[in-house]
C-alpha cells in the first residue's frame, strides 16, 4: 500500500470525528541549531511520542544541546553532531549517514531548515522527509509544511505533524528532566553559597550572544538590589561566556542573598535550579526557554528582536517588557553587536523599577 492509500485507510479507520493520526515505527528528528531552537522542538517530539506510543523516536543534535535530551521519556537514542567543531568536514558527514541508515527509519523530521539537515535525511534513505517549505533543501523533502512567520516556534514546529496526518489541537509545553544527581548537586551548590532557602529565589541570565539583545549591565545590577531588598535571593545563571558579566554584577550588588553560578552548572543542573526559583529575568535568549520547561515563570526583556519573531516565553503567565513606538525596532532577527542607530532607546528606555514591577506580580 502506498503512502497515499494508507493515509485514506487511516482516515477511514478512525472516522470523520476521530483524531486522524498516522503511525510510525522509527523515527528520526534533525535539530542541529542552537540551545533555545532545541527546547523550542521538544514538544513536536512530546506530541510525536504521544501519538506513536510504540515508536522508536532517535534525534539528531550538536554536543552543545545534547544534554538537554537526556531522561526524556520520548526520546530513544541522542545523536551528537559536531558539525562546526571536530566533526566538521565530509568524513564524519558520511560516517554519520552510515550510522543512520542502519536504523531504517521510516520517517524523519526536519525543523532545522538548513541544506545540511535536509540532505542528511534524504541521503539516509528515509521515505518519508517533512520539513518547512522556507528550507534550504526543501526539494529534498517529501512533505512540507508552511513556515508560518506569524506564530510562535513551538506552534511552527508542530505544524510538520499535518502533512503526515497527525491532527494535534492545544497547547505543548516543553519538558526537560534533570537527574536526581543533577537536584542533588545543585542543592549542594546553594548550600556552599549560603541561599536562604526560607527566602523566594529568583534568577537572573543577563547574558546572550548579541550585544544589542542584552539589557544594561547596571540594570540587571539594580534589579538585583531590588529583589535583595525586598526579601528575596537572586543566582545569576548562564554560560561559561557569561562569567565576566556575572562577576562584575555579583559585585556590585555585594549582599549575601546573591549567588553567582555563571559557569558551574550543567544544562540540566540550570534546569533543576530554575525549578527552585520562583522566576527568571532574562533577555531573549535560551534561559527563558529552559525555565518554560520547567515551569517557571519568565519576565523577558526584549530589545533588537522582537516577540513576534516567535520566539517569546511560552508559558501562561510569563511577561513580555520591551520598548514600543520605535520605528528602528527590530533591527535584525538575531541582534547584533551595536545598536544601528547608537541611540539603543529600546534597552536604556527599561527601567529596573518597571522590571521589578513585573517581577511582584510574578510572586503574589
Amino acid at each position: 500500500m502506498d503512502v497515499d492509500a494508507q493515509a485514506v485507510e487511516t482516515r477511514r479507520r478512525c472516522g470523520e470525528g476521530g483524531l486522524v493520526k498516522r503511525s510510525f515505527r522509527k523515527i528520526l528528528v534533525i535539530q542541529t541549531a542552537f540551545i533555545g531552537d532545541a527546547i523550542l522542538t521538544l514538544p513536536l517530539i512530546q506530541v510525536l511520542k504521544r501519538t506513536n506510543p510504540g515508536s522508536i523516536i532517535d534525534v539528531v543534535v550538536v554536543p552543545r544541546s545534547a544534554e538537554l535530551f537526556h531522561n526524556h521519556p520520548a526520546i530513544s537514542t541522542i545523536i551528537e553532531y559536531d558539525k562546526r567543531g571536530q566533526d566538521r568536514g565530509l568524513g564524519r558527514f558520511l560516517s554519520l549517514l552510515g550510522q543512520l541508515r542502519q536504523s531504517s527509519y521510516d520517517l524523519a523530521v526536519i525543523p532545522h531548515r538548513s541544506l545540511r539537515s535536509a540532505l542528511l535525511a534524504a541521503l539516509t534513505g528515509v521515505p518519508i522527509r517533512v520539513g518547512f517549505d522556507t528550507s534550504a533543501g526543501r526539494l529534498l523533502f517529501t512533505r512540507s509544511a508552511r513556515y508560518r512567520k506569524e506564530i510562535h516556534e513551538i506552534e511552527r514546529n508542530l505544524s510538520l505533524l499535518a502533512p503526515i496526518e497527525i491532527s494535534f489541537q492545544g497547547r505543548e509545553l516543553p519538558k526537560v528532566y534533570p537527574s536526581s544527581e543533577d537536584i542533588i548537586a545543585v542543592d549542594e551548590i546553594l548550600r556552599k553559597d549560603a541561599i536562604d532557602p526560607e527566602r523566594k529565589m529568583i534568577a537572573l541570565a543577563p547574558g546572550t550572544i548579541w550585544n544589542t539583545k542584552r539589557w544594561l549591565k547596571e540594570r540587571f545590577t539594580e534589579l538585583g538590589s531590588l529583589c535583595v531588598e525586598n526579601g528575596c535571593s537572586v543566582v545569576l545563571i548562564g554560560g561559561p561566556e557569561d562569567r565576566p558579566l556575572c562577576k562584575e554584577i555579583h559585585e556590585s550588588i555585594r549582599h549575601h542573598s546573591v549567588a553567582n553560578v555563571c559557569g558551574r552548572l550543567s544544562l540540566l543542573q540550570s534546569a533543576a535550579l530554575l525549578k527552585r526559583c520562583r522566576a527568571l529575568v532574562s533577555n531573549d535568549s535560551a534561559p527563558m526557554h529552559l525555565a518554560v520547561a520547567m515551569g517557571t515563570p519568565v519576565v523577558a526583556i526584549f530589545g533588537a528582536t522582537v516577540p513576534a519573531f516567535g520566539f517569546a516565553p511560552y508559558g501562561e503567565k510569563d511577561i513580555v517588557i520591551e520598548t514600543l513606538g520605535l520605528s528602528c525596532r527590530p533591527c535584525s532577527i538575531h541582534g547584533g553587536e551595536k545598536c544601528p542607530i547608537e541611540t539603543f532607546e529600546c534597552m536604556k528606555n527599561i527601567s529596573s523599577q518597571r522590571v521589578y514591577r513585573d517581577v511582584e506580580r510574578l510572586l503574589q
